[in-house]
């Protein structure tokens, strides 16, 4: 469980105030279901704490698996109110809910490129239950949840950030951006904020721990804090870790040959890593020499000030692991 805040200087940049970060046990959430509600609320407790946040207006996110989200075109000259009945009558033939079990929201996203005078609108919808349980988890943390996004799209916005940083502010870059987290990792491929493809993976950082325990017989909870301490036996870089990174890399390649086989695609510009296991020695250097294009390991808050109370080392080293609470973050300055 990870938290960012953000503010933002005189001249309007923008500043790391705050981060940190609460190991969850395996099993409190699963596939972005919470199973165990009160050691999770409990948990992000002890988040609010350590961060030595004052701020309670929260964001949140669900997973892209728990929320459902169409593009559809409407007519530009349609009245707010009018909006909101012809999104509520094309939502009841993509949710397959009634609309009384879901929280539906939508915005206009631009004109739309292929009907003058027309709109794009994004419908997002997911059970109300799955809101509902991230709202009473700020509130059991005394914060007060005023969003709640999608995963994939916070991660989006803050990687936008980096993609701008990239030689003509990235115009027209094709960037494949992986998040490893522990069981999957998400897959998404942007060129100019717009999304050409998106999918999971089923392999993360918690299959190098399993990994760990097979090698030297420690528990689960033993082979988490070595790999998180760097204190592992002297053969684990090449009897456990460099396997487990070209193996990585190997699935990195493999996702990408699904992009290119499903879209007009044979190449992308740019891979971008993120997610606890990003930074991993060697993983981006063996994803480049295997797939044939630059890879780098993305740190969300580059081009930022740092307030006081961050810790530089700690932050540098786990900054990969931030990207989707720097997106939701980020959300404060777009409302």
């Amino acid at each position: 469980m990870k938290l960012v805040e953000l503010g933002r200087n005189k001249a309007g940049a923008l500043v790391l105030e705050r981060c940190a970060i609460e190991p969850l046990e395996q099993g409190w959430i699963t596939d972005g279901n919470i199973e165990k509600f009160d050691e999770v609320a409990e948990a992000m407790r002890r988040l609010v704490k350590k961060s030595g946040s004052r701020t309670r207006n929260a964001a949140l996110a669900l997973p892209s698996s728990a929320v459902i989200t169409k593009r559809i075109t409407l007519p530009g000259d349609l009245t707010d109110q009018e909006l909101e009945v012809q999104v509520e009558s094309e939502a009841n033939q993509y949710i397959p809910f009634s609309l009384d079990e879901v929280s539906l929201d939508f915005c206009v996203t631009g004109q739309s490129k292929h009907a003058p005078g027309d709109v794009d609108v994004l419908i997002a919808a997911s059970r109300k239950e799955k809101v509902q349980d991230r709202q009473g988890l700020a509130e059991a943390a005394g914060l007060k949840p005023v969003v709640v996004d999608v995963e994939s799209h916070a991660a989006r916005l803050a990687a936008g950030r980096i993609v701008e940083l990239l030689p003509n502010k990235g115009r027209d870059a094709v960037v494949a951006l992986f998040e490893v987290g522990s069981i999957t990792t998400s897959m998404q491929v942007m060129r100019n904020e717009e999304m050409l493809y998106d999918r999971d993976q089923g392999f993360g950082g918690a299959q190098l721990t399993q990994h760990i325990v097979r090698q030297y017989g420690f528990s689960v909870e033993e082979a988490e804090a070595k790999k998180r301490n760097d204190d592992l036996p002297a053969d684990y870089r090449t009897a456990v870790l460099q396997p487990f990174v070209d193996g990585m890399a190997q699935e990195i390649g493999r996702a990408l040959q699904f992009f290119f086989t499903s879209t007009p695609y044979n190449r992308v510009d740019r891979i971008l890593l993120a997610g606890g296991s990003a930074p991993l020695p060697g993983l981006s250097e063996a994803v480049t020499a295997g797939t044939g294009f630059t890879c780098a390991v993305v740190n969300p808050f580059d081009g930022m000030e740092f307030g006081g109370s961050v810790r530089l080392k700690k932050m540098t080293r786990e900054a990969p692991s931030y990207l989707t609470a720097c997106g939701l973050a980020m959300r404060r300055f777009l409302q």
